[in-house]
């Protein structure tokens, strides 16, 4: 039987010409029909869920807040008295999580009311001290049960070989008006090494 004779391979040029209009076609089909909006991922739609479920089920409400950088000084009349607690989240909170946050290693420097109204944002402001200069402020939550606040500020490490510019940062922590019912509170600030706690009106 005779040998087939080799195929020759496609000219370069044809496969240019294939590319640029490929390329062009493709590109403009996923921009006219690509879906609006977040990318549905759901092992973290159902993560959330589930969490949010737990928390119920443990009697926290839980509202993200405001976590920012203080351009001034905060001036109250009636600053709460400070005082330390255990670092890490309460037992019960921690279990209710399923994704732990990285709050900082210690808060100082504490800069809160001790009491407050319930239709005016309660604004806390503080010194955190990180591990290193490879994490930077992500956001925060305030965590509701009865008479307690477990205030959580989060940072998120940093890519690559960033750096922040310093392993202390000034961060202000603002909770909406009307997250808090009128009541008093104890509240705690979490640190992973030493948190701080103080007690809250809210009228």
């Amino acid at each position: 039987m005779p040998a087939r004779p080799p195929q020759k391979p496609w000219p370069m040029k044809w496969i240019v010409i294939a590319i640029l209009l490929f390329v062009p076609a493709y590109t403009y089909l996923t921009l006219r029909y690509r879906r609006s909006g977040p990318v549905y991922e759901p092992y973290a739609e159902a993560r959330d869920r589930a969490m949010v479920e737990r928390l119920l089920a443990a009697g926290y409400h839980r509202v993200t807040i405001a976590a920012t950088r203080p351009t001034e000084t905060l001036r109250l009349s009636a600053r709460a008295p400070i005082q330390g607690a255990p670092g890490g989240l309460p037992a019960d909170l921690a279990t209710a999580l399923t994704a732990a946050p990285l709050p900082p290693t210690r808060v100082t420097h504490i800069i809160a009311a001790r009491e407050t109204a319930a239709t005016q944002p309660y604004i806390v402001d503080f010194t955190a001290t990180l591990p290193d200069e490879k994490e930077e402020l992500l956001d925060a939550q305030v965590y509701v049960r009865e008479n307690g606040l477990v205030l959580v500020p989060n940072f998120e490490r940093v890519p690559g070989g960033l750096l922040v510019r310093s392993p202390e940062t000034e961060v202000r922590l603002t909770v909406p008006a009307g997250v808090l019912p009128p009541g008093h509170y104890r509240v705690m600030l979490v640190a992973s090494h030493e948190s701080q706690t103080w007690a809250l009106s809210v009228k």
